[in-house]
């Protein structure tokens, strides 16, 4: 891919572009804090793990749901509400989490995250466009990567501010709980849950205050008009599933966003697993180095790719992903977890890479190709919960095989897959 010459972006939209990469940094708090609150609940609760891991089904299930709607909403109303729509619903599912935490409910909990990630979707809908189109056009893939390094650096901030805000830096064992009076259990876990109240109280606030900054932004409207080749074209489903590349690549991006997801949510336990004797907030550092590691590959990756073919790049990283699951699975010691460390920094090109490759060369197919590719997301729902059943029949060490899988298949899709008809084909 040849070096982009042009201006990240025009000084008259310099603050349009400002406030949609906010709203990138902003999302990162949703989906990343769920890792934390996976062992968190798992805890003040007594679940299991695969209990504990219906917060991610709860939450992508939001994403996918909204996903459908979101687009068409987005026709009538325009980007500029639609995005407002998105932040109102993601403060009011944050502002949800204090009476969740008062009473000490797991299933509004899991609506809480429910209606934050429908708003998230709503969010990531309209940003991606409009990260795309606030200048020029030979530019909009850099700027969109670069916009989406700052998902990246939320992660870091929610981690490392939100996250030990909400761990107990002590956790009973399942005998110490099983001891406990009725009373005094029903205390822990009001003690337990109530630490969600401030931070997410704090975070719905962000939210209202960004969507007032925005609705007086004044934010240029997107217009989409087809293109001749559309207008002539019917882009029926069955043209869309005979592109075998793109079905590839919703494979693909189903089984990574899964592993992306279901590493995140065990890394604490995983942690803990291998080194019995640190606590969750100790544990939650590894965690945090894991983020740390996403966010440099983002900026790296974005960098990388001037001069790197975005498909042998991706060949890299998915076998760098790889071999650190395999080192995960097999090995004792601090080495298993530093590989979980790692896969973050691997994890990193994934989405926007797959999601590139997989809408190359569709044409009239573009639009409906790229729906299918966001929601491909549902692997995130799916993935978590099997890790989580096969770490209460096993082990969480042996639960790793699953990413390791998801990661060998974005291999054969990066080396092989991702590519279009022979006639159609260019290098990207």
């Amino acid at each position: 891919m040849a070096p982009q010459s042009a201006p990240l972006t025009e000084q008259k939209y310099l603050l349009p572009f400002v406030l949609i990469t906010s709203l990138f940094f902003l999302w990162a708090f949703g989906v990343n804090l769920n890792d934390v609150l996976i062992p968190h609940f798992k805890s003040a609760f007594s679940l299991s793990d695969f209990q504990s891991s219906f917060i991610q089904v709860a939450f992508f299930g939001g994403y996918f749901v909204a996903a459908l709607i979101a687009g068409r909403l987005m026709e009538r109303i325009g980007y500029h509400r639609g995005i407002l729509t998105g932040l109102f619903l993601c403060a009011t599912g944050a502002l949800l989490f204090v009476p969740a935490g008062s009473l000490g409910v797991y299933g509004l909990f899991l609506l809480s995250s429910f209606v934050l990630a429908c708003g998230q979707s709503f969010l990531e809908v309209a940003a991606n466009p409009y990260a795309a189109i606030l200048g020029a056009p030979e530019s909009s893939a850099r700027r969109l990567n670069f916009a989406q390094s700052f998902n990246g650096v939320g992660y870091v901030v929610a981690l490392y501010v939100v996250g030990p805000r909400i761990l107990s830096a002590t956790v009973p064992s399942a005998e110490e709980l099983a001891r406990l009076s009725p009373a005094a259990l029903q205390a822990y876990r009001a003690s337990q849950t109530a630490t969600v109240r401030i931070p997410y109280l704090v975070i719905g606030g962000i939210f209202l205050a960004v969507a007032a900054i925005i609705y007086f932004a004044h934010l240029p409207e997107i217009r989409e008009e087809a293109g001749p080749e559309e207008a002539g074209a019917s882009a029926n489903w069955r043209g869309v599933f005979a592109h075998k590349h793109l079905v590839n690549s919703v494979i693909a991006q189903f089984l990574y966003v899964g592993a992306q997801v279901g590493v995140g949510s065990f890394v604490i336990r995983f942690v803990m697993h291998v080194q019995p004797l640190l606590g969750p907030r100790a544990a939650s550092r590894y965690l945090v180095l894991h983020a740390i590691g996403f966010m440099i590959g983002r900026f790296a990756g974005s960098a990388l790719m001037k001069s790197i073919r975005a498909s042998r790049l991706l060949a890299f990283f998915a076998f760098g992903a790889l071999v650190c699951a395999v080192i995960a699975t097999s090995t004792t010691g601090a080495i298993p977890i530093y590989a979980v460390v790692l896969i973050g920094f691997f994890h990193s090109i994934m989405f926007p890479t797959i999601f590139a490759l997989g809408i190359k060369n569709l044409g009239p197919f573009t639009k409906r190709g790229s729906s299918l590719l966001v929601m491909a997301i549902i692997g995130a729902a799916v993935v978590p919960p099997i890790m989580g059943k096969i770490s209460d029949l096993s082990n969480i060490q042996r639960a790793f095989w699953v990413p390791l899988l998801c990661y060998a298949y974005v291999l054969y899709f990066a080396a092989v897959g991702y590519k279009p008809q022979p006639a159609l084909a260019q290098p990207l």
